[in-house]
């Protein structure tokens, strides 16, 4: 027998050397390849025993930070009060939380909230509940609370309000929190037992981990506090790396300047990360400041006196050394670029060039009747009835021509009410006659609405389709549109025909590998200045007195450290998704009030597909069912940042439109907009058809003939040549067509974001509590 050439040949066991004999023959020399895997050198006795150095080293880190919080050392334990029910009353939730005996209250004078001091505990508290209705203060303070404590309604549980104020809450990021219900023993003795099994049931969707406290007397608040401060805590990661501060007492000083600018002094308790007063300090709702100066003065809240006085030592130590700013080591203000107009490559024109451009000048010269005594200056301004202008100059003469009108027949009106006044004499109306005013301002709004709901059906049904203009060449009117031969391989260079605001913005050359920079620098470089904990008072330069008067209202002022480069404006990226409580058509360009992480500003955005591709297709409205990239300016944040989208009614209510989170800060990000122009074939061939009703004149066919066409069934083909002069053109496709088919061009153009961010968001009309008048997509849930 002779083996073949596929018998199996087995691979001969060299065996297993000893790993000592090995050690001791390289004499201490490590190979290469063995540097960056110095984990497989342990032996199983010390890679177990470093697990459990690291268990021990995690599980004691979270054990000082839950001691520390609210703890002599640190700051108070910061809690929210949140009721979910119109019936709920905060002020007896308030007086119950304070009714331990052995406690001391510190009651603040603008603010709905008191600071309790427990010795019994060894804990020191924060209460602080929102005005009634404003959402902007509920989200504000939950972005700085350790612990947001819900009340409920012992009947309902929470209301469609509440309902809402929940949504907006989970999706901004939920720190620790507890439920809790008030007023269950004011029930009859029957219903109580059924009123705990119901809210039970209720709380199972919403909190899956939370245990519902009782709260009617002074035995539940104490249960409710220890509670509070034994469970453990929450991260947000917007603030985890940041510097922040719910402020306590402010003070405001003018400037010899102006009254309306000044210094404004805030005080309060360090929170989150060491604050340096080199740094940027953001106030949520106003803006970025920078800081002159910290200050640490005695903790007013201490739980004993000795505490104060090493409290005011230590205050002294750090004025002594971070006083004042350091100019040179100062984070810049500076938000934008100023671009230079000069910056561009410049060339001296040859004489050819002079010669063509005289020729050029006197082509453009007009004759326009002027009135005597008119400069040439004052000529050039006048415009020609005859000349052509563009799409916007065209709607705001329209829009010009439609208020003329409107005045002039005010004006008639106006004039014949005057006439016929002798004949009318005074009678007196009765209230309900005025209703067909309010059917006036109703019927404009649902105008508007009918008119956006179509045309999105229409943007749904026919994505993207245009008319082509027969009063317009198609070749003018698309002038900016290019025809690509694959939307997914065509090449696009991101730095072509950049707007004039790019020269404004900043960007990074490798985003995430900064982030990743930044983010090791806080980790790894102890920072100088007021450590957490600490009671400081801090002085912002150049703050306006809108920030102090809104101090004075009642509403919070909550502040943030911004991370290097924070303060500069770049192109943002959010993924979001629409909210299921909301059925509003929302358009793109439509302005909208934007709560990003600790940022509240407002922009204009623009909706793209969410894809991996390197160009993303515009998005005409918020779609309902897919997840969309939403691109605005806006200052740099790094992410993780959540985002909730706002947009605010007629009479002043916010809407909640869509939620997400920031996916990049990237300027390169290609968004095409496309426009599909579709024809109708008139006569069909084997492979070849006749195409009418896309364009209207010779020129335009022989303009577009390079461009692939498409049609609705997935034939493709190509323009041969133009039939006649009125815009027939013969066309060859990969198959024969159906006469019910329709033959598509795709044209391409990158668009770009408008330059609308504001950083200062309008306060909200609060939520009304009666049910019959709540916002409208909260009556359609219901």
């Amino acid at each position: 027998y002779r083996a073949g050439a596929l018998k199996q040949q087995n691979k001969p066991h060299k065996g297993r050397k000893p790993r000592g004999g090995a050690q001791r023959r390289a004499g201490g020399r490590v190979p290469a390849k063995t540097l960056s895997r110095r984990r497989r050198d342990l032996t199983k006795p010390d890679r177990r025993h470093q697990a459990l150095q690291l268990r021990r080293q995690r599980k004691e880190a979270v054990l000082a930070e839950k001691r520390s919080l609210g703890s002599k050392d640190g700051p108070p334990h910061l809690v929210v009060v949140v009721p979910l029910h119109a019936g709920v009353v905060t002020h007896d939730v308030l007086r119950l939380l304070q009714s331990d005996e052995s406690a001391l209250v510190h009651k603040s004078e603008r603010a709905e909230g008191f600071v309790l001091l427990c010795p019994r505990f060894k804990q020191r508290w924060r209460f602080v509940t929102p005005h009634t209705g404003n959402l902007h203060a509920v989200l504000d303070l939950a972005k700085a609370a350790d612990t947001l404590l819900f009340v409920l309604d012992p009947l309902d549980g929470w209301d469609s309000t509440g309902d809402y104020c929940l949504s907006c809450l989970f999706a901004q990021g939920l720190p620790s929190y507890a439920v809790a219900v008030h007023g269950v023993a004011d029930l009859p003795q029957k219903k109580q037992t059924d009123a705990k099994k119901k809210l039970g049931k209720a709380i199972e969707k919403r909190f899956p981990e939370a245990k519902l406290f009782p709260l009617n007397t002074e035995q539940e608040s104490l249960l409710l506090l220890r509670h509070l401060a034994a469970q453990k805590q929450r991260h947000l990661a917007f603030r985890d790396r940041r510097a922040y501060l719910l402020v306590q007492d402010a003070e405001f000083m003018p400037s010899h300047d102006s009254d309306l600018v000044g210094t404004l002094k805030v005080s309060g308790f360090v929170r989150g990360r060491t604050l340096n007063v080199n740094s940027l300090l953001h106030i949520v709702g106003h803006g970025d400041f920078q800081m002159s100066q910290v200050d640490a003065p005695p903790d007013p809240f201490s739980l004993n006196s000795r505490v104060a006085k090493d409290q005011q030592r230590k205050g002294q130590d750090m004025e002594i050394q971070d006083d004042s700013a350091d100019p040179r080591r100062q984070e810049s203000l500076q938000s934008e670029v100023i671009p230079d107009p000069m910056e561009g490559e410049q060339t001296w024109p040859t004489e050819e060039e002079l010669k063509e451009a005289e020729e050029s000048l006197k082509e453009r010269r007009k004759v326009v009747k002027v009135p005597k005594g008119t400069s040439n200056y004052q000529a050039a301004w006048i415009v020609d009835d005859g000349e052509d202008g563009s799409e916007e100059e065209e709607e705001d003469n329209m829009e010009d021509e439609d208020l003329m009108e409107e005045a002039s027949q005010v004006g008639e009106s106006s004039e014949e009410e005057e006439l016929v006044e002798e004949e009318c004499e005074t009678v007196t109306v009765a209230e309900s006659a005025r209703d067909d005013l309010y059917d006036e301002k109703l019927d404009e709004d649902e105008e508007q609405m009918l008119e956006k709901y179509k045309q999105e059906r229409l943007d749904q049904m026919f994505p993207d389709e245009v008319d082509t203009p027969r009063n317009l060449p198609a070749r003018v009117r698309f002038q900016k549109y290019r025809g690509l031969k694959s939307f997914r391989t065509s090449p696009w260079d991101p730095k072509e025909n950049l707007p004039r605001d790019y020269a404004r913005i900043f960007q990074f050359q490798d985003f995430s590998r900064t982030r990743k920079h930044v983010f090791r620098q806080i980790e790894n470089e102890e920072t100088e200045g007021a450590a957490v904990g600490w009671y400081v008072t801090i002085h912002i330069c150049s703050v306006p007195i809108s920030v102090m008067e809104s101090f004075r209202l009642g509403l919070p002022l909550v502040l943030f450290s911004l991370l290097p480069h924070e303060q500069k404006m770049s192109v943002l990226n959010f993924v979001v998704r629409r909210h299921l409580g909301n059925n509003e058509t929302v358009k793109a360009k439509e302005e909208l009030i934007f709560h990003c992480g600790f940022r509240r500003f407002r922009a204009s955005p623009l909706y793209s597909q969410h894809s991996s591709a390197d160009k993303h297709k515009l998005e005409r409205f918020l779609r309902p069912d897919a997840a969309l990239v939403v691109t605005v300016y806006a200052p740099i944040t790094f992410p993780p940042a959540s985002v909730l989208l706002f947009k605010q009614r007629s009479n002043g209510m916010h809407d909640l439109m869509a939620t997400g989170f920031l996916l990049s800060v990237d300027p390169d990000r290609i968004i095409i907009k496309r426009l599909v122009l579709s024809g109708h074939p008139f006569k069909i061939f084997t492979k070849t058809a006749v195409v009418r009703y896309m364009f209207f004149n010779r020129e335009d066919v022989l303009w577009f003939k390079p461009v692939e066409l498409r049609t609705k069934w997935g034939r493709r083909g190509h323009i041969t040549e133009p039939l006649g002069t009125h815009g027939h053109m013969k066309c060859h496709f990969d198959g024969q067509l159906k006469s019910q088919d329709t033959v598509l061009l795709n044209l391409y153009k990158r668009v770009f974001p408008k330059w609308t961010y504001d950083p200062h968001v309008p306060e909200p009309v609060p939520w009304v509590r009666n049910e019959q008048q709540l916002p409208v997509q909260e009556v359609e849930m219901e």
